[in-house]
């Protein structure tokens, strides 16, 4: 039995050893990187069963990303190779002044090539949860189309969809597309998880209290708007709190942030823990992620991530 599936691209990440311009760095780590892999690994140190689907090549790129997220207790088995297309990369630009950079290399990749008959539906179906990603629609039109069969297939069996954003503009062709997408899929989504600067783009918002009226008002039970340093507001049709968040001395990297804040929320939601309380396990993830370089390197195990928050008697029950 799987707590949540998720659907998406994962790519081999080449870390910078040093900071600085990449035309100037030499040495690079191998790492992996994707947004609903980091989640689905988040949650697997948590204690959570977790399946992943996605299309990787059928090369050593692929047998590395295959291996390791296997290794991390993920479900691997709706993963599909591709001989045709290869496994996408990405490299990340260190800077200790100035915004830190992603270049891809991800168009014609094997994931692009996702679509809506590499979906078994009697494995989305034994799920709780199904997260998904703006990311992976914007990837081709055929990427798009397997979303919206996954929700097909969730709602048809009560699975509780979870919507994080994500918005890359480098991914898509037309901001304008983008916009109309993510708004739809947030219509159709029970849990969604915008950041501030995303909540800016997909609706001209920057009010936090504005924001989860906006969002609210489109469909879904719950909104958690992160908020950074700041910590996560959350707002239902009942209530609105924001959760303070957790104060990190050192930011290493703070890009996968967000995947951990969703990995540590909806650990909570699967232990059924009360909202407050699982939005703080999210802004505990996502302190744990700003403190080493990497997508996943730095996700807790579960009894790292209780002993981190204090080990409150909510979270020993």
């Amino acid at each position: 039995m799987i707590d949540l599936v998720t659907l998406g691209e994962t790519m081999v990440l080449f870390v910078p050893v040093e900071t600085g311009s990449i035309k100037y760095v030499y040495q690079f780590n191998k790492q992996i990187g994707g947004a609903e892999s980091n989640v689905a690994i988040g949650l697997s140190r948590l204690g959570i069963k977790t399946g992943w689907i996605s299309k990787l090549g059928k090369d050593g790129f692929g047998d590395y990303i295959e291996s390791f997220i296997r290794g991390e207790g993920v479900d691997v088995s709706q993963v599909k190779r591709d001989e045709q297309h290869p496994t996408g990369v990405f490299f990340k630009e260190r800077r200790e002044l100035g915004e830190s950079k992603v270049y891809y290399y991800r168009k014609g990749s094997a994931a692009s090539f996702i679509n809506e008959n590499d979906l078994d539906e009697n494995y989305i179906s034994q799920a709780k949860y199904l997260h998904l990603t703006g990311i992976t629609p914007g990837l081709s039109e055929s990427c798009c189309e397997a979303v919206y069969k996954a929700i097909e297939i969730a709602k048809k069996h009560d699975l509780k969809i979870i919507f994080d954003p994500n918005i890359r503009l480098k991914v898509w062709n037309n901001k304008d597309k983008m916009i109309n997408i993510l708004l739809d899929l947030i219509k159709k989504s029970d849990i969604v998880l915008p950041g501030l600067s995303e909540a800016k783009i997909l609706i001209n918002e920057d009010d936090k209290d504005k924001i989860l009226d906006r969002f609210l008002n489109l469909g879904p039970e719950i909104v958690v708007l992160k908020m950074g340093e700041k910590g996560a507001y959350l707002g239902t049709k009942d209530k609105r709190v924001l959760v303070p968040g957790f104060q990190v001395p050192k930011i290493i990297d703070p890009i996968g942030a967000g995947d951990a804040f969703a990995a540590g929320f909806i650990t909570g939601l699967t232990k059924r823990y009360e909202l407050e309380e699982s939005v703080k396990l999210g802004n505990a993830c996502g302190a744990f992620a700003l403190t080493v370089k990497g997508d996943v390197e730095s996700l807790p195990s579960w009894d790292e991530l209780k002993e981190f928050v204090g080990n409150s008697p909510e979270l020993n029950r």
